[in-house]
């Protein structure tokens, strides 16, 4: 290619030089370094959404079964770190409205779970639905999820993010 008279040196002609190769490697190893930080911190986000939302569909779940069964039904927390679900069958046929492990149907094999839970204790559902004790069951977690909290209301089931309290979205 030629301008006024002087022919200019193309790509073609030469190929890429060093100084290119390298620049264009080192901007590649720059985004990727960057997004694997940012893709590690999203997994550990996710990971404390998707524990939280499984819980909650369980808890419907037993709240939805306890109404259907018309007989009260119970999520015990053996440890900060797995639950399962009972249904009161002991005395039979409509049990007595406390959970006894050793005797009660368990309806939930024991799930266990990554991230630790601040709950302690047990969950009720009355025949009707009714949830005992209120309280929120909550993920100390570093990720900064959008969903770390389950708020129990008598009535009412909500996740949300914790904020000092559990602020339902």
């Amino acid at each position: 290619m030629q301008i006024f008279g002087h022919r200019m040196k193309t790509m073609k002609d030469h190929g890429i030089t060093l100084v290119e190769l390298i620049i264009v490697i080192s901007i590649i190893g720059i985004l990727a370094v960057a997004l694997g930080f940012e893709f590690t911190g999203w997994m550990g986000s996710y990971g404390v959404e998707s524990q939280m939302k499984e819980m909650y569909v369980d808890l419907m779940n037993a709240r939805a079964r306890a109404m259907q069964r018309n007989r009260a039904h119970f999520v015990n927390f053996p440890d900060a770190t797995s639950y399962r679900i009972f249904e009161d069958t002991d005395p039979a046929p409509d049990g007595d409205g406390i959970l006894q492990t050793a005797s009660d149907t368990q309806v939930l094999p024991t799930k266990t779970i990554q991230y630790a839970l601040t709950w302690s204790g047990n969950i009720a559902f009355d025949n009707r639905g009714l949830v005992s004790p209120m309280g929120t069951i909550r993920v100390n977690s570093t990720a900064n999820p959008d969903y770390d909290c389950i708020v129990l209301f008598p009535t009412r089931i909500n996740m949300g993010k914790w904020n000092g309290s559990c602020v339902a979205k």
